[in-house]
């Protein structure tokens, strides 16, 4: 069982990062094929996601001083800088988004939002994907 909740951390933190990742679907997995621990199994994915966003805000914020928040992404996403800038720290509730998800915390770091209020956020967006996700695994809700 430790190594399911490593091997989800894993590819939960990974996943969270610039790097592409598939935790939604190991978390499916894990639930399906050990269903008692599926509430951990939610936190475990949670945790290791938020910091792997936490890793980006970081990254943002270590950018700060040398790039503009727009050399921080490619052509199609410079759309994101003035709605995280509009949006400020409640950006970070969609941060669970695919493809997009990855770059509002990074810019979240560039702008400098408070660190416990942007982990908080994260945190919330990715806990409610993580458990619609197990949920929807355990048939407790209906598949969109």
């Amino acid at each position: 069982m430790l190594t399911a909740f490593w091997s989800l951390f894993a590819s939960a933190f990974i996943s969270a990062t610039l790097a592409p990742g598939g935790s939604e679907l190991l978390l499916a997995y894990w639930v399906q094929n050990s269903p008692d621990p599926w509430l951990a199994f939610v936190l475990v994915a949670t945790i290791g996601n938020t910091l792997g966003s936490m890793t980006s805000f970081l990254l943002g914020y270590l950018a700060s001083r040398r790039k503009s928040p727009e050399s921080l992404l490619n052509d199609k996403h410079q759309w994101l800088v003035p709605k995280v800038q509009q949006y400020g720290v409640w950006s970070l509730l969609l941060a669970w988004l695919p493809i997009i998800g990855d770059a509002i915390p990074l810019l979240a770091g560039w702008f400098r939002f408070s660190l416990l209020s942007s982990s908080l956020l994260i945190f919330v967006g990715k806990f409610f994907r993580y458990l619609v996700i197990a949920l929807t695994t355990l048939g407790v809700v209906s598949s969109i």
